[in-house]
């Protein structure tokens, strides 16, 4: 009996309908070689609907991801010019991701930061301080935190300008982002990295008193307590002596973009952002509204994107593990894109279809 999986595709602007293109084809290919169907239904999301809809999460769409059994979403967003074009609220952060994470309860982001040795030049970091290359999980809180507590701006009684925006956890949702930690950690070097500011905010505290109490749970993982200011220091001068780490939502945001530094690109960072019944899968990257149209874009983090959905979505990691195997393939073959290579001396810069053609050529091989 073949097995069937219903996805929303959610191309996004710029970029966004070019390396989803690319992903399409994988999950294309794996349709021939598995007894496996996808059925792949488009829907509007990002800036683009908004100005097709006057709305950037549109009702349509909404009803698309409710009957997917996972959705795939290419980069939202536009040049701040453009963006200025369209009211705050509608804007493609707080009009459609901050809804598709609330809608979906997607607590925790997976942000794996990945780098082979032979990918290494990718790298702004010294060959020393790579080594035998980075293999960080991130998993960040997604949907609580500054991002989601009540915000509000106006005038005092002194007559200024004021914001107030409110960092707001409870103890469910830290506990339910921690195990998924924990899990992973178990599952991996057993070690932990808690990143925190428990020196100056009190939710730093309360995070770590649950952490303690999860711990309980988990006696054969290690975990390290570090300052998240130190944390992004030695991102930098050991990314070695990392391998899971969980934090909350404005941290994970600010370090996973960190990550993409390390690697030298945040092209080379699928993520996952996982709910208790509904995942989506996504570049960590932006839209790159600058080099849309020109064929250049690397689809690495959005094919990533599909491997991890095929993994933690539809239990399918022979498949998924297919798939990086396949884009590393390429990358160590002496291949890339020009958005990602400084170095072109040593490398072939391919377009992205170009790229996409190497992947699936060491895809079909692999599958045979």
């Amino acid at each position: 009996m073949t097995n069937a999986y219903k996805i929303a595709i959610l191309e996004g602007d710029a970029i966004g309908p070019e390396i989803m293109a690319q992903a399409i084809r994988v999950l294309d290919l794996l349709a021939t070689h598995h007894d496996v169907a996808f059925e792949l239904i488009k829907a509007p999301f990002g800036a683009g609907a908004y100005f097709d809809n006057g709305k950037a999460f549109p009702d349509e769409t909404k009803t698309v991801c409710d009957n997917a059994d996972a959705i795939l979403k290419g980069p939202v967003g536009l040049s701040h010019e453009e963006s200025k074009k369209i009211p705050v609220e509608e804007q493609a952060e707080r009009g459609a991701i901050l809804p598709l994470r609330a809608r979906y309860n997607t607590f925790a982001n997976f942000r794996p930061i990945f780098l082979s040795k032979e990918m290494a030049h990718f790298s702004p970091l010294k060959p020393e301080v790579i080594r035998d290359g980075i293999d960080i999980l991130l998993i960040r809180e997604l949907v609580g935190g500054l991002y989601f507590g009540s915000k509000k701006r106006g005038i005092n009684e002194a007559g200024l300008r004021y914001v107030h925006e409110t960092l707001e956890y409870d103890e469910e949702q830290i506990r339910q982002v921690l195990v998924v930690a924990f899990d992973q950690a178990r599952l991996r070097k057993k070690i932990l990295h808690n990143i925190h500011k428990s020196n100056v905010l009190m939710s730093s505290v309360f995070w770590n008193e649950i952490l303690d109490e999860v711990h309980q749970d988990y006696q054969d993982v290690e975990v390290i307590h570090l300052l998240v200011d130190a944390a992004a220091t030695a991102l930098c001068l050991n990314p070695g002596q990392f391998d899971v780490m969980v934090m909350e939502n404005m941290f994970g945001d600010i370090l996973s973009d960190q990550g993409g530094g390390i690697l030298g690109s945040l092209g080379l960072m699928p993520s996952a952002c996982i709910g208790p019944e509904k995942s989506y899968y996504e570049p960590a990257h932006g839209s790159a509204p600058d080099i849309a149209g020109k064929n250049i874009a690397n689809p690495y983090s959005m094919i990533g994107s599909v491997a991890m959905m095929l993994e933690m979505s539809f239990a399918m990691k022979n498949e998924a593990d297919a798939v990086w195997q396949a884009m590393r393939m390429v990358f160590e073959s002496g291949y890339s894109t020009s958005d990602l290579s400084a170095d072109s001396d040593k490398i072939t810069l391919l377009s992205t279809v170009e790229f996409g053609d190497h992947v699936i050529g060491h895809l079909e091989e692999l599958l045979t």
